[in-house]
């Protein structure tokens, strides 16, 4: 369903197999911004369809999946195009980094700087009553981001920066991965009590073909086996499977991001 955000709207655009691009517009004005947009054809088709202008698209990092529909959308609209300083991406109007703000559609967002999936990758988040979080692929709804490029230390402190926002937070994140993001926590967390009523819920709105994102901070830290490195019960399951190596959070995120990359 799409969120409310004053006289902002916020809704999925789906893109490829699991992608979302996400859609921001207000209502009154008819103006739109786009979140990694690596496919240009469903945004013109949910442009046209709502009859909005393309004013703003936000990148928070260069692979193609996020990148991918820039020229095109480039040659139909002049929006402007913001994102992190690196040459991979072509087409940007504006770089930024930590401590930047930025406005979209008359609303304040704060650049965050989350490498690890990527070295380049960034966050937007706009705070006050009801925040929200545009973080790409460094948090998912139950799960983090490959390591491609980053380090253990580096993508664990990004997680770190995410988790200490507001846990009324609302995480859109790029991709539906949330039933294997799940799947996996609950073999790391089997028996994780909010874990369980998650996948429930989980379940039934996948079986409704409605996205299971955005989800919210506080969310995120009663289930998401990568924020929760340093809590007792995590922890003390991992040690009853004979998997806890280390006893520092940036060891115990590297075991658990590298049991994730091969289960």
């Amino acid at each position: 369903m799409p969120t409310a955000q004053p006289s902002l709207v916020v809704q999925p655009i789906s893109a490829f197999s699991d992608n979302y691009i996400w859609l921001l517009y207000d209502a009154s004005s008819r103006q739109a911004c786009v979140v990694d947009p690596g496919d240009a054809t469903p945004v013109l088709a949910a442009l046209k369809e709502l009859d909005l202008n393309l004013e703003t698209i936000l990148i928070t990092h260069h692979h193609f999946d996020h990148v991918g529909g820039l020229e095109a959308l480039k040659k139909e609209f002049s929006p402007q195009v913001i994102g992190p300083n690196n040459p991979a991406i072509s087409g940007l109007s504006d770089t930024v980094g930590a401590g930047d703000t930025v406005s979209v559609l008359g609303a304040d967002f704060e650049v965050l700087e989350v490498p690890g999936h990527t070295l380049d990758h960034i966050a937007f988040y706009h705070p006050g009553e009801a925040p929200l979080l545009f973080c790409g692929d460094t948090l998912f709804a139950g799960g983090c981001g490959r390591l491609f490029e980053g380090t253990p230390a580096m993508m664990y402190q990004s997680l770190q920066s995410l988790a200490a926002l507001p846990p009324s937070t609302r995480v859109y994140c790029a991709h539906e991965y949330t039933m294997a993001n799940l799947g996996f926590a609950q073999a790391v967390e089997p028996d994780n009590k909010a874990l369980r009523q998650r996948i429930a819920e989980a379940e039934a709105t996948r079986a409704r073909n409605e996205p299971t994102v955005p989800s919210d901070i506080a969310l995120e830290l009663a289930t998401n086996p990568f924020l929760r490195c340093a809590d007792p019960e995590l922890r003390a399951s991992l040690a009853g499977q004979g998997k806890l190596e280390g006893k520092d959070n940036t060891a115990i995120f590297a075991t658990v991001r590298a049991w994730k990359d091969s289960f």
